[in-house]
């Protein structure tokens, strides 16, 4: 018999289950949209209730598909950063999920800038509404009742994964894995726990919040009566954007990644080294397959395929996102369009939370092809500035390995290797995401012995080879600079800051 491991993808736009056997082949997969709420300018949230209901209902049409004595076990992979709180003894959410892209803490995180040593020190993190302790310490201020709720213990609390094994487990597992941990800004990345001086700094009880455990372990098993799940055993768990990393077999350091999805998220991997960056990028946990962590540099972009979202819903210069392609290869290369997308702000290495979005270079003449480019380019300028800022941080790149529903853009990964001097390999299962998550629960429960039977399974996709001279690549990145450098002082000026 072929043993079969299902992901659970939980993302921003979408959740996701993913049957695969033990050759490695995707054998079935389901998705579910996932709607997006606004409530208030700069916030985002989640309901909480629909991702639960869409991931049983997702876990059953996949297991059903493969036939439920095949599965041996379930990985778990998640949007990272979005927190919610739900009551301990129901499973049920207290409120909406408050999602990585809200901005409702940005003065809270802006007042408070100075921290930012100590703080980047233990978590290697920084100061900004995007990581999850701001936007818990706010659910705890505002909710009814809510800090009595959390500090008796009558709440819990978590990030996406941890809910789910929640309620997959019938409320038996509050746990979580060191990569979300480490996300939160209150977890000591070099002591792997929950750190006191982050706890009485954001004024969250250590009573609501999951224990830790490496990537590979027992989280619990099952227990769905009637449901044809029931009974698998979570033996994996990860962030996206590390399972990504863990799914692409960039196991070493040197090795990188991007993945494009929501947002475009570089990772790279610095093996048992936390290298603290001069250049503005994030140290953060790799998965941790062994007792001895391992780590990456991370560089963050906060709009990457929400951008050709906002062209296809919010203009509709297009049905079908995938026409961004085809619209981009009619534009004419010389007209110098640039768009910053900036929607929800800038993340690494600039940290603009109040920052917008905008278009330079909008004549008469510009179209419909010229405004897909320049979104496409917009999203390889920042992961190419990321790159930038990673190479002086710890040594030459190689190659960039790159996944996601925008790696089936041939055009844009062809000029992502422009923009960025090296070459881009797609990989050959685009939802990388979910291969880590299940290799994570299928090493743990013995299917594949070691990370070198997964790299004998693993197939590079597509190869793109840098065609820019390098005059060309630093002339047009320097007009992209100029763009982001107006981005930023208009920000600043907004909130009365000197440019």
């Amino acid at each position: 018999m072929t043993a079969v491991l299902l992901a659970i993808d939980q993302g921003t736009t979408s959740t996701r289950v993913v049957a695969l056997d033990s050759d490695g082949a995707v054998l079935a997969s389901s998705a579910s949209e996932l709607t997006q709420h606004y409530p208030q300018a700069g916030w985002v949230e989640h309901d909480a209730e629909e991702i639960w209901t869409s991931t049983t209902e997702l876990l059953a049409q996949v297991t059903e598909r493969v036939g439920r004595r095949n599965v041996v076990g379930v990985g778990i992979t998640n949007q990272r950063e979005t927190i919610l709180v739900w009551e301990r003894a129901t499973g049920r959410p207290v409120a909406p999920a408050v999602v990585w892209q809200d901005r409702r803490t940005a003065e809270f995180c802006r007042q408070r800038q100075a921290d930012n040593p100590w703080l980047h020190e233990k978590t290697g993190l920084i100061l900004d509404p995007y990581f999850s302790a701001s936007k818990l310490r706010w659910l705890i201020d505002h909710l009814p009742d809510g800090r009595s709720a959390a500090a008796s213990g009558r709440w819990a609390c978590g990030t996406i994964d941890s809910y789910l094994m929640f309620r997959l487990t019938g409320g038996r597992s509050h746990l979580t894995d060191v990569t979300n941990a480490s996300r939160t800004l209150l977890f000591n990345i070099h002591t792997l726990s929950w750190d006191e001086e982050l706890l009485r700094y954001f004024d969250v009880p250590r009573e609501v919040l999951p224990e830790v455990r490496p990537s590979m372990a027992d989280f619990g098993q099952i227990v769905a009566p009637g449901q044809p799940f029931d009974g698998l055993p979570i033996a994996g768990a990860a962030g996206d954007q590390q399972s990504a990393l863990f799914g692409q077999c960039a196991f070493d350091a040197g090795e990188s990644k991007c993945t494009y999805g929501t947002g475009a998220f570089f990772l790279l991997h610095t093996g048992k080294v936390a290298v603290r960056s001069r250049h503005r990028l994030l140290t953060t946990l790799a998965v941790q397959t062994t007792p001895t962590p391992e780590y990456a540099l991370e560089g963050s972009v906060f709009v990457a395929g929400a951008a050709v979202q906002w062209l296809r819903d919010g203009l509709r210069l297009f049905t079908d996102s995938a026409q961004s392609e085809t619209l981009a290869q009619t534009s004419d290369d010389a007209l110098p369009v640039i768009f910053v997308p900036g929607f929800v702000g800038l993340g690494a290495p600039h940290w603009v939370p109040e920052a917008r979005g905008a278009i330079f270079g909008l004549t008469r003449n510009t179209t419909s092809a010229d405004l897909a480019r320049a979104t496409l380019e917009g999203v390889a300028f920042q992961v190419a500035d990321l790159l930038e800022a990673a190479e002086a941080d710890a040594g030459r790149i190689k190659e960039l390995r790159a996944d996601g529903g925008m790696a089936r853009n041939a055009w844009f990964l062809q000029r992502q290797a422009d923009i960025v001097g090296l070459p881009v390999v797609a990989a050959a299962q685009a939802e990388a995401t979910s291969q880590g998550a299940a290799w994570l629960a299928g090493l743990q429960l013995g299917v594949w012995r070691d990370q070198a039977t997964l790299r004998s399974l693993f197939r590079p996709g597509q190869r793109f080879e840098p065609r820019w001279t390098d005059a060309e690549r630093q002339r047009r990145r320097q007009y992209w600079q100029r763009a982001v450098a107006a981005v930023v002082a208009f920000a600043q000026s907004d909130r009365g800051e000197n440019p």
